[in-house]
């Protein structure tokens, strides 16, 4: 059994790692902004990669980023970056130039900020290496995509906890901390990192660890793509790939407060092995399933879930668990159970059948349950074409102290991702409001992977306590502002 991609979120819930980003934008200068017009020849001869400018042919598609959204963009250049003297040689340029600059990995940047108007994107999209070593160690390539890591590692017998859609970039997943099916027992994407290579605003390659640029290290788990440079790859520590079941229960309509006040006190004590999100869609009233996996036995899995469906004191109207190997269970919650590895890629810019969509989204995080569950299922009410998915966050991450990465919603419950499917301003409208009424039950927190351009009082918000520091750390290795843009670290 499979997800369709187009259906995946509203259907199924599954809607981790489908921001990841990798973004950033330069001198937050617009189209106009004064500044010398770089050499583009001069940096054409300087890639190994290729050079895309608003004359050239392929520069249209070459522009383009996930969200169709943003299909009006007009970057000044896009540089198809295949090794990381091309990214040196495109910092130096947009710094010289005081040029807007943003790394582009998956593309998938909730805000635009993969495709800054007037400005050098750096697409990372052939750097997308998958090389694992004898000791689980795994180098990555910063333009992989998730489909491309979770097939290199399955070949090894490894894994990696990361989101669910495929075409997502482990660049942005993981500088913004990276939620996903396996965050229970693995932790983040971050929380595996053991160093990256990054270019830095003053085009120098560095090895960012725990023992070298440790500063800049804690920062890039969990501070956000975009911020202090860009990795050019990545190196992480692994595990053995395990045994999954996935499963699903739909419920009833009218059941949501019900299913909530469970899944919340389910979520709170699950083992590390049971991951889930409850996904609720906004109606009269509100619809809601639970979707996610169990690293184990299929016997165990539907002990656990009989469990949670028992405390909702609801019958579900469908149900169904299936056992899978690792990379089985990657494509299943990519929607990609029926395409080859080839075909579950961007269509866009790649060789896949995966299409680009339109969508406008949002999120809080739930440091706590909700109190009053009725109100979330009053706050969805009356409305139409809206998702609110709650991804448990509990397990490993919370055995991280909050201020040992950047990622700062360590303890937390789950993170909540509000959807809509369209870009519209009434999708804006709709998103902003249950943005703000759930902000007005959970606080002031948000998720920096589903960054969004109207968020108020956003960098307490994505880092919490944290926020100084990583303004500190963008002031040290960016002191001229050549990454930044309206939400940056350097606007903190």
């Amino acid at each position: 059994m499979g997800i369709s991609r187009r259906n995946m979120l509203r259907a199924t819930g599954l809607g981790v790692g489908c921001a990841a980003l990798g973004v950033g934008a330069g001198k937050g200068l617009s189209a106009d902004s004064p500044g010398a017009q770089p050499d583009w020849g001069a940096l054409r001869n300087r890639l190994a990669g290729g050079l895309s400018l608003p004359s050239d042919s392929d520069y249209a598609t070459a522009k383009l980023a996930y969200n169709t959204a943003f299909d009006d963009r007009r970057p000044a250049a896009v540089a198809r970056c295949a090794t990381a003297s091309d990214v040196q040689a495109c910092v130096e340029a947009a710094a010289r130039s005081k040029l807007p600059i943003a790394a582009r990995s998956g593309g998938h940047s909730y805000a635009g900020y993969s495709t800054p108007d007037g400005g050098l994107i750096a697409d990372l999209g052939s750097m997308t290496s998958v090389e694992v070593g004898p000791d689980g160690t795994a180098v990555i390539g910063a333009g992989a995509r998730l489909i491309d890591v979770y097939t290199g590692l399955a070949n090894a017998g490894r894994c990696l906890p990361g989101g669910s859609c495929p075409t997502v970039g482990i660049a942005g997943l993981t500088l913004g901390g990276g939620l996903g099916v396996l965050t229970g027992k693995y932790g983040l994407t971050c929380d595996t990192l053991i160093s990256a290579q990054i270019v830095t605003a003053d085009g120098v390659l560095r090895t960012a660890s725990a023992e070298s640029e440790p500063d800049l290290f804690w920062a890039l788990r969990g501070g956000g793509g975009g911020n202090f440079g860009i990795v050019t790859s990545f190196t992480f520590r692994t595990a053995e790939a395990p045994r999954l079941v996935v499963f699903q229960a739909q419920f009833p309509v009218g059941s949501l407060t019900e299913v909530l006040a469970a899944w919340q006190s389910f979520t709170a004590s699950a083992p590390d092995e049971f991951w889930s999100t409850l996904g609720t869609s906004a109606g009269s009233p509100p619809t809601c399933r639970i979707n996610g996996c169990h690293v184990g036995t299929e016997a165990d899995a539907n002990a656990l879930l009989d469990k949670l469906i028992a405390a909702t004191g609801t019958r579900p109207t469908a149900r169904y668990s299936i056992a899978m190997d690792y990379l089985q269970a990657m494509r299943y919650f990519a929607g990609c159970t029926n395409y080859s590895a080839a075909q579950c890629r961007p269509s866009w810019n790649d060789t896949g059948v995966l299409p680009r969509e339109s969508f406008t989204a949002g999120s809080r995080v739930l440091t706590t349950a909700l109190p009053d569950p009725s109100r979330l299922t009053a706050l969805l009410t009356d409305r139409e074409g809206l998702d609110v998915l709650f991804d448990s966050l509990t397990g490993a991450p919370a055995r991280i102290a909050a201020t040992d990465t950047a990622f700062p919603h360590r303890g937390a419950l789950a993170t909540a991702q509000i959807y809509v499917g369209a870009a519209t301003p009434q999708a804006r409208a709709a998103v902003a409001e249950v943005r703000t009424g759930l902000g007005d039950l959970v606080g002031n927190t948000a998720y920096v992977n589903y960054i969004e351009a109207d968020l108020p009082e956003w960098a307490t918000a994505y880092y919490g306590a944290n926020a100084p520091r990583l303004r500190r750390i963008a002031q040290r290795y960016d002191p001229d502002a050549v990454f930044t843009f309206a939400q940056s670290a350097t606007k903190i």
